[in-house]
């Protein structure tokens, strides 16, 4: 070897082992003694088996016959489970590149070999805190989804008794009674929408929430997201516009899940709208159908838009923001 290459081979980080097409050791460097234990003299002319554990000698022939039938380079990480054994009998694991090359000696096969003892015990180690972590994600899913029935039972249960005493059905309300009583239903139906979002929450992330796509119609759709907040922007004195086609558009989707992407987004236009005007509107392309949510609100400045769909995230997060939520809403529709 030339003195540039004995340098390189020499100073390698790698330990390297040079065998010819008998299977003898040929040449190794100064990090394969020290990986495997031996001094150079005892490995020089020693057949590769002697660097392999016992049990896998005689396998590990017939797969050195079929690589020297048709050599070609084997990059390390070709997923094949390997030991090495070191003089002293202590076994490794370990990964090995094999590149075949042509001297004037004859056929050569360089072996690149790298020690993975530390990367396997950090990939084990990943391994054990993922599993944890899973035990940790399942434990809270169930936690939040039993709770979530859990008191959603209670609050359904005083908006039901809160609007049978609207209605007046046991008797009159005075006009102070009445208000209480509002303030309780809009406090109930408030909590029980924060619930619902954690729970849609436990669902997409354990992953049963099912989709079944049938023929919906568009245009019903939106005129009964509208019929059910138009009383919300009537209360806060908003016009709530729908505009659809003259002609019936129909697609294949998820009919709930398109009614609750609806309805959430117009609920947050009416929400973050002082004055003026939140529109629906149905539109009809070639190929496309669009849904447009529009409002003379606040608006989102464009350093806040990255926020949008970020689990527990508020543009507002002040102790004195205006507007309550869980900030779950886009996150749990994107």
């Amino acid at each position: 070897m030339n003195t540039l290459f004995e340098r390189f081979f020499e100073s390698a980080p790698d330990a390297i082992v040079v065998s010819d097409s008998a299977g003898l050791i040929a040449r190794v460097n100064a990090q394969a003694e020290a990986l495997f234990g031996y001094p150079r003299a005892e490995l020089l002319g020693q057949r590769l088996e002697i660097l392999l554990p016992e049990r896998f000698r005689e396998r590990y022939v017939a797969h050195r016959t079929a690589y020297q039938a048709h050599p070609q380079v084997r990059p390390m990480g070709a997923g094949l489970e390997l030991l090495g054994r070191r003089k002293d009998g202590r076994e490794f694991p370990l990964d090995i590149m094999l590149s075949p090359v042509e001297t004037a000696e004859g056929a050569m096969v360089i072996g690149v070999v790298r020690d993975i003892t530390e990367r396997q015990r950090i990939e084990e180690t990943l391994h054990e805190k993922n599993v944890e972590m899973e035990k940790a994600v399942l434990a809270k899913d169930t936690f939040l989804a039993g709770m979530s029935h859990e008191l959603r039972t209670p609050l359904n249960a005083i908006l039901g008794f809160t609007g049978t005493l609207l209605m007046k059905l046991p008797g009159p309300l005075n006009i102070d009674q009445e208000k209480q009583l509002r303030t309780v239903q809009a406090s109930a139906k408030h909590l029980l929408s924060l619930i619902n979002d954690l729970l849609d929450l436990t669902r997409i992330e354990s992953g049963s929430v099912e989709l079944h796509p049938e023929s919906v119609n568009c245009g019903a759709v939106l005129q009964e997201v509208a019929t059910t907040l138009r009383q919300i922007a009537v209360n806060k004195g908003l016009a709530l516009q729908v505009g659809v086609p003259t002609e019936q558009v129909v697609i294949a989707t998820d009919r709930r899940a398109l009614h609750q992407i609806l309805l959430n987004l117009t609920n947050n236009a009416l929400k973050f709208t002082e004055n003026g005007t939140v529109s629906l509107e149905l539109r009809r392309g070639d190929e496309v159908v669009e849904f447009v949510v529009a409002d003379t609100g606040l608006g989102i400045a464009a350093e806040d838009q990255a926020k949008l769909f970020q689990p527990f995230t508020q543009l507002d997060n002040s102790s004195t923001r205006r507007f309550d939520g869980t900030g779950l809403g886009l996150h749990l529709r994107q």
